[in-house]
């Protein structure tokens, strides 16, 4: 819902620290390095140390956001960078809540993060296929800042970051903030259906 809104002054912040990243530092490299602190999240988040575990996950979401900008101040931009860099966000995603479910350790806990799984699973496939067409009918801008486009919805990259900041931080309502989630996710599949019904 704000990632439009929030991409400019993300650039803003993130240009000059890219601006002094050695050139020895590749995107891709740095994509992959976020994987570390994300997955440790996850694994914090199973073991209870709640801070450590948001520390950790507003790390990897800092250099989620800084390997794109990174590329596009190195001229490395890429279709494999991109690529890589949208699979290791949905590792992420579904390691975290994983590991809340784990430190939760209740039935409640484990069937609201399948649905919310779920929710996610659906999404993917309601963006992801909707991007495909409108790259083929070149139906987007082409001073886009990441290497996809999509409909906008409820729940987007900023959302996400919301919400899983506050499981972490309260991982005893682990199991109400994934099911708030899960319907936010679902109102989003249907605006771009509705999207779909009126663009396709």
């Amino acid at each position: 819902m704000t990632d439009a809104i929030l991409r400019r002054p993300k650039e803003a912040i993130l240009t000059p620290i890219a601006r002094r990243t050695p050139r020895r530092v590749h995107p891709l490299g740095l994509t992959m390095a976020g994987l570390v602190p994300g997955l440790g999240a996850a694994l914090a988040a199973a073991t209870g140390h709640s801070f450590l575990a948001v520390g950790l996950w507003l790390l990897n979401r800092l250099i989620d956001g800084l390997d794109g900008t990174l590329a596009r101040q190195q001229g490395r931009q890429s279709v494999l960078g991109g690529y890589v860099d949208l699979l290791a966000d949905f590792v992420v995603y579904a390691a975290v809540p994983v590991g809340l479910a784990v430190h939760h350790d209740s039935r409640a806990a484990w069937v609201a993060v399948c649905v919310l799984l779920a929710s996610f699973y659906v999404n993917t496939i309601s963006w992801s296929y909707l991007s495909a067409i409108a790259e083929r009918r070149r139906a987007v801008a082409d001073d886009r800042l990441t290497s996809i486009e999509l409909p906008g919805g409820l729940v987007e990259g900023a959302e996400t970051v919301v919400f899983f900041t506050a499981m972490l931080l309260l991982p005893t309502w682990t199991p109400v903030l994934c099911w708030v989630m899960a319907v936010a996710v679902a109102v989003t599949i249907l605006q771009r259906l509705a999207w779909a019904v009126r663009a396709l």
